[in-house]
């Protein structure tokens, strides 16, 4: 494994499963310190993203070992629908969708070193969307719009860029027949495929992307679904 990031510092937020630790793992196998934070109880800052004090002391305790080069947010919102999601729901889900990466940004800038990289993770669903997910759906399209505002505000300091996973299976497990043939590229996602790009985008190889959101769906959204035709079908209700 090339030692790319030997010497850098890289911080993921939901770091400690799924995509989140992916990243984290492609970080260190690289040669990057990483910190992570994540709600889970583990070896890592333990604590909730969506909590403006925790993410303070975070972030000091991260500044503390230097500067950063790094920062990958990625920590998931919770997704309700309009049927069941009220208001203290709602504003959860941005407090951690969006609201959370807009502030570590914040926070961590004084801390960043000269050809630093932010990488958001938003969603497909930024862009298309299932019923009853709306909370999930506004913090994903807000992160998505926070991207080229940051990218704007800190030109010439940070690059940012987000990137939007469709279906990522993060069990391990193998899924076969109608779930994986439906994808343009044969099979569902898998963490390291995030992972990989988002690499890439902290790597010097991508100084010349900012601002920029980046669908890593399989082909998905671009696949045009007509009742009746190629396999498909529509029953309503």
């Amino acid at each position: 494994m090339s030692a790319m990031f030997e010497g850098k510092t890289a911080v993921v937020t939901g770091g400690a499963h799924g995509i989140g630790l992916a990243i984290a793992e492609g970080f260190r196998a690289r040669g990057a310190r990483v910190h992570v934070i994540d709600a889970s109880p583990g070896d890592w800052f333990v604590g909730d993203v969506g909590d403006p004090a925790v993410l303070e002391c975070f972030a000091a305790n991260v500044m503390e070992g230097g500067g950063v080069d790094y920062l990958v947010n990625n920590a998931p919102p919770l997704m309700k629908g309009i049927d069941e999601c009220g208001f203290d729901d709602f504003m959860r889900a941005l407090a951690v969708g969006t609201a959370a990466p807009f502030y570590l940004t914040k926070l961590l800038l004084p801390a960043f070193r000269p050809g630093a990289a932010v990488v958001n993770i938003s969603s497909s669903r930024d862009r298309m969307s299932q019923p009853q997910t709306e909370s999930y759906a506004a913090a994903k399209g807000g992160i998505s719009a926070l991207t080229h505002a940051m990218a704007m505000s800190l030109a010439g300091r940070v690059r940012v860029n987000s990137i939007s996973p469709g279906w990522i299976d993060t069990t391990g497990s193998t899924i076969e027949g109608p779930d994986a043939v439906q994808q343009p590229v044969g099979r569902v996602g898998r963490p390291g495929d995030i992972a990989e790009l988002a690499l890439f985008l902290c790597s010097d190889a991508a100084g010349f992307i900012t601002g920029e959101n980046i669908c890593v769906d399989g082909g998905m959204t671009r696949l045009m679904i007509y009742h009746g035709e190629h396999g498909w079908t529509y029953e309503s209700k």
